[in-house]
């Protein structure tokens, strides 16, 4: 049993915008219900870096808003690695927030095969065991 289910359709989707951000890392927000996201939706990096993301405060809340219209809950964000692996980089885990989101990295390091994996962060806990990876099931 996966601990996240995803479509292939918004998989490739989320897929999509990492490339077209390229070279700076893309972000967003994943939205479902349970276990299964149902939709993802594009944020601007207003980082607009290759190397780090963030989120316009006005833009995540409407995003939210659309989400909840959509009788979709907030699961947790995506973001990109242009460059490394689909592993969460000591800033991803500085800047994690403390609600149990989950997130999910989309790593572009082999654009030809894109890799996505999914996490919860934990800052709370002792540094090696603040990340844990969870399964993706891709339907």
């Amino acid at each position: 049993m996966a601990d996240l289910t995803l479509s292939k359709k918004l998989a490739e989707e989320i897929i999509a915008h990492a490339k077209a951000e390229a070279p700076n890392e893309c972000c967003g927000v994943l939205a479902g219900t349970g276990a299964a996201v149902r939709a993802a939706y594009r944020a601007k990096n207003t980082e607009r870096s290759p190397v780090k993301y963030n989120f316009d405060g006005p833009e995540l809340l409407r995003i939210e808003d659309e989400a909840a219209k959509a009788g979709h809950d907030v699961l947790g964000f995506y973001h990109s690695h242009t460059f490394s692996e689909a592993y969460p980089s000591p800033t991803d885990v500085k800047l994690s927030s403390p609600w149990g989101y989950i997130y999910m990295i989309v790593s572009l390091r082999n654009p030809q095969q894109p890799a996505i994996r999914i996490f919860r962060i934990d800052r709370a806990l002792p540094e090696g065991a603040q990340i844990q990876e969870l399964s993706l099931s891709i339907v």
